[in-house]
């Protein structure tokens, strides 16, 4: 009855409402911190600013400084290795001197300064093409690089010292939810927009000045942003950096092993514990068992990160058109980073799940492995691809060879018979043409022509038959044309598809004597959106010009309707053939495909996006996930040093094989790297079967556990997630 009485009298002092109050201060959580939001709104532009340069680089290098395809892709994928070395840097910067908060703030001076510079450079390049734009962009990139790689490491880390752990653990994982979506929608916009503000014209050309500009200035207004919410950060002091620490171990023991100092020891790491404590030599020893097992991961990024430089390549020979829209090459890249939106949420709540319950695919190496072999699947796919696009070539001119193509301005046909070819007939306002003609150096052929058709038109100058000769040379082709005055002229054509895919269109167009200085017109919607100027009398040969937007256009000489909905599709060349004999007649034309367009849409290559995406998600986020749960808390931000340096090496790897140029031929590639992530991750397989997954001690206090991770930034939600 007393111990009855005596928790009674206890419950009653518990409930006294002063007793309450007291009870719910200490249990209340701190507020959610307001400084997070300018380092998530600060993320966002960065991002947008780095994704935004990078989506139209590889295309830049090769439009504007005019590098080749495979020197485009060397200088992608070595900016790319520095921008995931420089982590390391950053990190030692951050934690070993300035602090988080100075690091970014100084770096991403850096990085605005490298943006800006690289802008002027592309004005140069466009407004000026004796200015040294190549080298300035080199400089710009270099800053970039260092910019974006040294605060890499920093941001994610400083968001997480502004909440108080383990109080705020939820509102921690939060954001970094929030994190991961800025990074995100950033990466999206700016992969969806950048293409679209390249494709105005400045200068004439192509606007990678406004391109670049535009994510300058929001790489400037990130630094605004961060440096506006200094007064609500909680700023730690820097402790010293880890990286340097295991260095200096590491060395150490290897000193004493090759000098023998000290009694033999059951591992080689042994010998630095007459100076380092064990604690840290042990758990050196389990970060390099994991480090061990990233050795073979680089060429995954080999792969992954080719989707901003070969693959947009690939694009650019294909067809983008979506009834009135045109996808551009590089706005392709915007379905990674919005498949990842999709599929993260699939992956985590759907897929993985039932892969647990049926126990397929069940723990992280065994993704790590699938993912593996995703991406190769996914290079097989683009090999595919780059087999069907090389049926969609043109047949160009080669050794020993001449190509012959005759045009008839006229609306009437005209028979041909050529020595050593079959009797070809040239349709009204057509071409016909000869692509194999025997040729050592120049070669000289006679022909007959046969205008009987014509002089039955009305076309009184001519006289049936005519003999003409035909000059051409070896590996070039030669166009000739025919006009109511019989063979009128001669000239070297162009046959190759444009670089970018762009239609290229040139005018043949006959005007009698007593006409000059016509203007052959491309409208859109009455808009005039190309002007060929037609200066000589009787007969102009025009330039071949580039049509920015593949689309259907109206054909005009002078304000006469030539033909209407005429399309200009991409990777065709395209020649308007066409003649005017009285000022008050109907002109008449026609508009061939000298080289058909492409004819492959970039929806083949949505499966090989698909794939890539899924094997990102399943390695990538796997990756991290079992480097954090496997290495002891003071060795986390040493694996996330290491996972950086693995993205840098495999696009190193790229560097490698793009210098060597093995193959003439660009699928031999594409399948030699589909062959080697099939056989590394075979291996890696292997190596996975030895592994032990260990359980690391709970000596450490669950603060410090929670504090470390983050600080080096919960990566699987952040980090590795932003760089698709």
């Amino acid at each position: 009855m007393d111990v009855f009485k005596r928790k009674n009298s206890e419950n009653e002092i518990r409930d006294h409402p002063d007793n309450q109050s007291n009870a719910e201060a200490q249990e209340e959580k701190p507020k959610y911190p307001k400084a997070v939001f300018f380092i998530i709104s600060n993320e966002f532009c960065e991002r947008f600013c780095y994704y935004g340069m990078r989506t139209v680089l590889s295309l830049y290098l090769f439009n504007m400084l005019e590098y080749s395809q495979d020197t485009s892709t060397i200088i992608y994928h070595v900016f790319s290795c520095l921008v995931y070395f420089f982590p390391i840097f950053g990190a030692i910067l951050s934690d070993s001197w300035l602090g988080k908060f100075n690091t970014i703030f100084y770096l991403s001076i850096v990085y605005a300064l490298g943006q800006v510079i690289l802008s002027l450079s592309a004005a140069g390049s466009a407004a000026l093409p004796s200015a040294p734009s190549k080298e300035f962009s080199m400089v710009g990139l270099f800053l970039i690089a260092l910019g974006t790689g040294g605060i890499k490491p920093c941001v994610s880390a400083f968001g997480g010292d502004q909440f108080i752990l383990p109080q705020q653990e939820r509102q921690l994982a939060t954001f970094f939810s929030l994190f991961y979506f800025s990074i995100n929608t950033g990466s999206l916009i700016s992969t969806l927009l950048t293409p679209v503000i390249r494709e105005t014209q400045c200068w004439k050309k192509d606007c990678y000045f406004i391109a670049f500009l535009v994510p300058a200035i929001l790489m400037i207004l990130s630094i605004v942003i961060f440096v506006l919410g200094k007064r609500l950060y909680k700023i730690v002091s820097p402790t010293g950096n880890l990286i340097v620490k295991v260095s200096k171990c590491i060395c150490h023991a290897i000193y004493n092993k090759i000098k023998g100092k000290g009694e033999k020891r059951d591992h080689w790491l042994d010998h630095a514990n007459d100076t380092y404590d064990s604690k840290l030599i042990e758990d050196i020893k389990i970060a390099l068992r994991v480090l061990k097992l990233f050795v073979p991961l680089p060429i995954f990024w080999a792969l992954y990160d080719q989707q901003g430089s070969q693959w947009t390549f690939q694009a650019t020979r294909m067809d983008g058109q979506i009834g009135s829209f045109v996808l551009l090459p590089d706005q392709l890249q915007a379905v990674n980073p919005l498949l990842i939106i999709i599929f993260i949420p699939i992956f985590e709540t759907c897929i993985y799940p039932i892969f647990a319950k049926i126990h397929f695919i069940d723990t992280p190496l065994k993704k790590l492995v699938v993912g593996g072999f995703l991406a190769s699947v996914a290079f097989v796919a683009a090999g595919i691809v780059e087999l069907e696009i090389e049926k969609t070539y043109p047949k160009l001119p080669t050794d020993g060879f001449a190509q012959i193509r005759i045009f008839n301005t006229m609306d009437c046909s005209v028979s041909i018979n050529m020595i050593n070819q079959d009797p070809s007939s040239v349709p009204p306002l057509n071409m016909v043409e000869f692509l194999e003609v025997k040729a050592n150096g120049k070669i000289t052929i006679p022909y007959t022509a046969n205008f009987t058709d014509c002089i039955n038109k009305g076309y009184e100058k001519l006289r049936d038959p005519k003999e003409f000769e035909i000059t051409g040379e070896e590996k070039t082709a030669t166009s000739l044309v025919l006009t109511p005055l019989g063979l009128e002229h001669k000239y070297t054509d162009t046959v190759n598809k444009h670089d970018k895919g762009n239609p290229m269109v040139r005018g043949l167009i006959y005007l009698a004597s007593d006409l000059n200085n016509a203007k052959l017109e491309l409208r859109k919607d009455k808009t005039v959106v190309m002007s060929i100027p037609i200066i000589s009398s009787n007969f102009s040969q025009s330039e071949l010009e580039k049509l920015e937007t593949p689309s259907e256009y109206d054909i005009y000489l002078d304000e006469k309707l030539l033909q209407k909905n005429v399309p200009f599709k991409s990777g065709g060349v395209y020649t308007i053939v066409g003649s005017l004999m009285h000022e008050n007649d109907q002109p008449k034309s026609n508009t061939v495909a000298v080289t058909p367009p492409n004819s492959l849409h970039m929806a083949w290559m949505l499966p090989q996006y698909v794939i890539i995406t899924m094997a990102e998600v399943m390695f990538s986020v796997t990756g991290l996930q079992f480097a954090f749960t496997q290495a002891p808390v003071s060795m986390k931000s040493l694996l996330t040093a290491g996972w950086l340096l693995s993205v840098a090496f495999g696009n190193l790897i790229v560097v490698i094989i793009k210098g060597a140029r093995p193959f003439e031929r660009q699928v031999f590639e594409i399948f030699l790297y589909a062959g080697l992530m099939a056989v590394v991750i075979a291996l890696f397989a292997v190596m996975t079967i030895f592994y032990k997954y260990v359980e690391i001690s709970e000596e450490e206090d669950t603060n410090e556990v929670i504090s470390m991770e983050g600080k080096v930034g919960n990566i699987n939600s952040a980090y590795k997630e932003d760089e698709k």
